[in-house]
């Protein structure tokens, strides 16, 4: 009988944070997973999946509590962003952790620098009432306590995990992609605004000028919620982008999901990896840590980034890749001598050199939910709490 439920957007339902779930789900082995359903309601579920809740539809919620309460199960592992919860903000996270008596521990996946009233008081609110709550960065931990007033006792900082990926030369499998003779650079993940695409585009033109074979690829298919809206509106205004520039040669999509082996070609397929993001308040990227992982050279925005490589000896890079000339500017850090690449350097520059080693973080969130499960179990509760 599984002891730990895990509660989650999951697979087939395509975003990051189900693919998180269902890895971690995999590393802990003896699992049920009650899977939160967005509007689009995705197909079959695999059979670990023994409950879905509607995530708009609140009584789901409370009868997945009393559903878990009512089995052998000694702790829960919930996944919070605030948009797979139903409800303002994901309001709803917390009808459901108030009504469970088994406990709870919530790993975190974004954290807001600037939150609305109604996103923090969501997020203190979680936070008080699991057992444990995960970060993913150092930042994460460190904003927790300084603007959110959490005890840092609370926290238990795992970085994102990464699957094992080969540590391959990119030109030996540019070929089954349709890449020999490019040099590539590549970003990944669910298609949508925001993530800063335009921003690396308008750098091509200044880049196939610096090397000619230069070819940026975006891979993955329009988030569902975007396409939902308005299709593949988005997708077509980055393509018409890269056609007014005259660089549509130069940049290619690849719009569809593609799974866990066909990215690690692509991956290992990548010279350079690009994370443009422009949101300030992005703490942990799961597709930046796969690059870190795959040993790539990555070109990233370096807001509170930087902390995804903290334990690793990955240097710090420049904070903005510049449309306008196609270079990375130096930080205040480079500035005063700290180790990185060489002032202004050309955004085609190899940097293979520096192949970051970066632990998977399942084994160690594992080990927290075991923890939990045996305190409660030293305390007689046998996985129950009273709130």
């Amino acid at each position: 009988m599984a002891t730990t439920a895990f509660v989650s957007t999951y697979p087939p339902q395509r975003c990051g944070i189900a693919t998180f779930t269902s890895d971690l789900a995999a590393a802990v082995g003896d699992r049920e997973v009650v899977a939160l359903q967005p509007p689009d309601k995705p197909g079959f579920y695999p059979l670990e999946v023994s409950r879905r809740v509607a995530r708009d539809v609140l009584p789901d919620y409370l009868s997945a509590a009393r559903w878990i309460d009512d089995r052998p199960f000694r702790v829960v592992s919930l996944q919070h962003e605030y948009g797979i919860w139903g409800g303002q903000d994901g309001a709803y996270v917390l009808d459901f952790v108030k009504a469970l008596r088994t406990p709870v521990v919530a790993t975190l996946h974004t954290v807001l620098q600037n939150p609305t009233p109604s996103q923090r008081r969501i997020l203190t609110e979680l936070v008080h009432v699991a057992a444990q709550t995960v970060v993913m960065s150092t930042a994460a931990a460190s904003l927790m306590t300084r603007s959110y007033g959490i005890d840092p006792h609370r926290l238990e900082i795992v970085p994102h995990g990464v699957p094992k990926l080969p540590l391959a030369a990119p030109d030996s499998v540019k070929p089954q992609l349709g890449l020999a003779g490019h040099k590539v650079i590549l970003s990944f993940g669910l298609l949508g605004r925001g993530k800063g695409y335009e921003s690396a585009i308008a750098a091509m033109p200044a880049v196939v000028r610096a090397d000619p074979t230069a070819l940026y690829v975006i891979v993955g298919a329009t988030h569902p919620d975007l396409l939902r809206r308005e299709g593949e509106a988005y997708r077509n205004q980055l393509a018409q982008l890269a056609a007014s520039l005259g660089v549509a040669h130069r940049v290619r999509f690849v719009g569809r999901y593609v799974a866990a082996g066909e990215l690690a070609l692509w991956l290992t397929a990548a010279d350079i990896f690009v994370t443009p993001y422009p949101n300030l308040e992005q703490i942990v990227s799961g597709t930046l840590s796969y690059a870190m992982g795959a040993g790539k050279a990555i070109v990233s925005t370096t807001p509170r980034k930087r902390s995804i490589a903290s334990a690793s000896s990955f240097p710090e890079l420049p904070p903005k890749f510049t449309p306008a000339n196609g270079t990375i500017r130096p930080s205040a850090r480079a500035a005063a001598g700290a180790s990185t690449p060489s002032s202004s350097v050309r955004a085609t520059v190899r940097l293979n050199d520096m192949r970051p080693p970066l632990t998977a973080g399942c084994h160690r969130a594992v080990l927290i939910l075991t923890s939990v499960r045996r305190e409660c179990d030293a305390q007689g509760a046998i996985g129950r709490v009273t709130r």
